[in-house]
């Protein structure tokens, strides 16, 4: 079980690896889903920790349908990234009638060759998830999809994430499950949807409040429960 841990900072990157995360997702602006990080804590967060750092690159949260400048500001992004050293980047795009927009995922892909590449919860905006997994899967270079199965959180969307799962074997995509997931309820949710990867923010932080500090008891102890 691979457990992704958000990080916001050099001090969430430290304590996320001290205390059993194996990998994580660096972002800025946690209250708005996400958005790209400086690349100067890019860099210094891919030089402190020895786990996988994948990092966002999402350049506002208007939406996720980007014009032309957008996407040249992500490409810029991409292109700084890939010379930190990071081992991945965090990418989604939609095109104006919810689908997923191959033109600027195609776009960001070329810049992105050695890194991994995870379709973030763009992909819970789709009104046909199995259909939109398919495009992904259409790119080698795509190796998860961050998903909540939908609209709604995680655990509230099992069936749709047992699906996923399903629809996903034998490809190069993996589900990262992740929203709503709680260290008391992951294990259930594991054993119903079959998922490998689980992606952790709030619920492993001080008071399980976004903008506080990881805290270090609750995220050893889950990384223990899913490691054992």
């Amino acid at each position: 079980m691979i457990l992704e841990v958000i990080a916001t900072c050099i001090d969430d990157a430290l304590r996320a690896e001290e205390n059993g995360a194996d990998r994580l997702e660096l972002i800025t602006a946690m209250t708005e889903g996400g958005l790209t990080p400086g690349i100067g804590l890019v860099q210094h967060v891919v030089r402190s920790v020895q786990i996988p750092v994948h990092v966002m690159v999402r350049p506002h949260s208007r939406s996720f349908v980007y014009d032309s400048h957008d996407l040249e500001t992500m490409i810029a992004e991409i292109k700084a990234i890939a010379a930190s050293g990071a081992a991945g980047i965090v990418v989604g795009a939609l095109t104006a009638d919810g689908r997923i927009d191959e033109q600027a995922l195609e776009a960001m892909l070329a810049h992105a060759k050695g890194m991994q590449v995870t379709f973030h919860r763009a992909f819970d905006e789709l009104e046909d998830q199995l259909a939109g997994l398919q495009t992904l899967m259409r790119y080698p270079q795509i190796t998860r999809v961050l998903t909540s199965g939908g609209l709604k959180p995680a655990p509230q969307s099992v069936p749709a994430i047992q699906k996923l799962v399903e629809a996903s074997q034998g490809s190069s995509l993996r589900i990262l499950a992740g929203n709503g997931l709680t260290p008391e309820t992951v294990e259930a949710f594991i054993e119903q949807t079959g998922v490998s990867e689980v992606h952790f923010g709030s619920a492993v932080r001080v008071g399980r409040a976004g903008l506080a500090p990881i805290d270090p008891v609750q995220l050893r102890a889950l990384s223990d429960s899913l490691h054992q």
